[in-house]
């Protein structure tokens, strides 16, 4: 599992920065070129490109040329990674939530 454990990290570093984010969420809407990318925010276009070779490594999206222009795409199974891991906490801590209602609906000493 270290390796599923290593691709998870790269996917919570690559959406740990806002600019990151909202190319993703960009992307989610379809394809798009670097320029079009770019065109929201202020920055170079080399900084956009960083940007997003950080999400290419960490599978979150990929890129192709054709000529002069690269176009980039979302890879959804990325995302469905995180948002599995995600569940998979929210989960345990709603039945942790779920059984400390019960122990106070019944007036329970926590005092143990």
């Amino acid at each position: 599992m270290p390796n599923q454990s290593e691709s998870l990290d790269r996917v919570f570093q690559a959406l740990g920065d806002a600019t990151r984010r909202s190319i993703v969420q960009r992307l989610a809407r379809g394809p798009a070129t670097v320029s079009e990318l770019a065109a929201p925010h202020e920055m170079s276009l080399p900084a956009v490109l960083q940007h997003l070779q950080v999400l290419e490594a960490s599978g979150l999206v990929r890129s192709e040329k054709s000529g002069r222009v690269r176009t980039c795409r979302v890879q959804p199974a990325a995302l469905k990674s995180a948002e599995r891991w995600i569940a998979g906490r929210r989960a345990l801590w709603e039945r942790r939530l779920d059984r400390l209602a019960e122990v106070l609906a019944k007036g329970e000493d926590l005092s143990d």
